[in-house]
């Protein structure tokens, strides 16, 4: 496995961690979580609404909702889709003030989820049942008794299906000249998980693959879909880091394919209940909901799921699941260390 905390041991009852969850964060919502596990559920009705932060492709969140509430009708589910950098300073702001919007929030970035672990100021623990079942293997997918795993993007090889008919097999073969100043990369200024994505590139495709990207004079782009776009349009003809937003595309009729290389670069979402939920018993209830199987053909679809045999998930060929996946030593993705990378990349690709 990668270099993820293991998971405390799960107390096997929702009450146990309700004590925890009471004293266990420094920024408390006003609003109490009720008792046992049938009285979170009908407190959660109550309640009415959700409300859930996540750089998760929109199509999966938009998926997760109409799921959900078709599960809860008496919940309303709102989504407000961001990037980490977006996003995580809301939720920082949020729990200082207490003017807290957000119920749950999901998130790429490593680093922060491992300091947000440790610190306990932003989360109370998940006390989901869901989290105890077998399948879903909370040694390996928790972190303490606050983040867990939600799902997984795995990074591979995608191509123009027009341009590359005979597709990719290996990363070393997308390194052919003949592609020079057609391949699309994205810029890893701000995003730390990209940083693990290039790093782990010089170890799992090959030393020094990032260096001889570099002389191919690829297309820099901002973002991931902004290269999936690129691929479906034939502005570019290969990606080395592209997401599985790419199989998507694929469904929807776009010319691209996406393959998982022998070594499989992971970016595992996690989740965690805020410590200022104004709805903290929906918000558990949406966090069960996510690690169900329907929870997890909405949110997980066409990307990796968190449970075994999930129609609709993971990639043809492949059985892995989420928890299967290397994950960023967060050491390597601290602030300076990312800025440090940013540096020498931009130094190599923008001359």
């Amino acid at each position: 496995m990668g270099s993820r905390k293991l998971g405390v041991a799960l107390t096997g009852t929702v009450a146990a961690m309700l004590v925890a969850t009471a004293c266990g964060s420094s920024q408390v919502s006003d609003s109490e979580l009720a008792g046992s596990w049938d009285e979170i559920v009908s407190a959660a009705s109550d309640e009415g609404a959700v409300t859930l932060y996540s750089s998760h492709a929109p199509a999966n969140l938009e998926a997760l909702k109409l799921a959900f509430e078709e599960e809860y009708p008496d919940i309303s589910l709102t989504y407000v889709r961001g990037t980490d950098a977006d996003l995580i300073p809301k939720v920082e702001v949020e729990n200082q003030t207490g003017n807290s919007v957000a119920d749950v929030h999901m998130t790429t970035d490593a680093g922060w989820v491992h300091r947000g672990a440790d610190s306990g100021q932003f989360s109370v623990p998940v006390v989901a049942p869901a989290v105890e079942a077998p399948d879903y293997r909370a040694e390996d997918a928790m972190l303490g008794d606050t983040f867990f795993m939600t799902s997984a993007t795995s990074i591979g090889l995608a191509w123009n299906t027009d341009e590359v008919p005979e597709g990719l097999e290996t990363p070393q073969g997308l390194l052919d000249p003949r592609f020079d100043g057609r391949v699309g990369v994205v810029s890893p200024a701000g995003f730390p998980a990209v940083v693990h994505i290039y790093k782990r590139m010089d170890i799992d495709y090959a030393d020094g693959f990032v260096e001889g990207l570099a002389q191919l004079n690829p297309q820099i782009y901002s973002s991931g879909p902004g290269v999936t776009q690129a691929l479906a349009s034939g502005e570019v003809w290969v990606a080395p880091g592209a997401s599985m937003d790419v199989l998507v595309e694929r469904d929807k009729g776009a010319p691209v394919d996406f393959a998982l290389p022998p070594n499989p670069i992971g970016v595992p979402f996690y989740s965690h209940v805020l410590s200022a939920a104004p709805n903290p018993n929906a918000a558990q209830i949406l966090a069960e909901f996510m690690l169900t199987e329907k929870g997890q053909e909405a949110l997980s679809g066409n990307y990796i799921s968190v449970l075994p045999g999930v129609p609709g998930t993971g990639v043809e060929g492949s059985d892995v699941v989420a928890q299967d996946l290397e994950t960023a030593d967060p050491e390597s993705i601290e602030p300076d260390a990312v800025t440090e990378y940013v540096g020498w990349w931009e130094g190599l690709f923008l001359g």
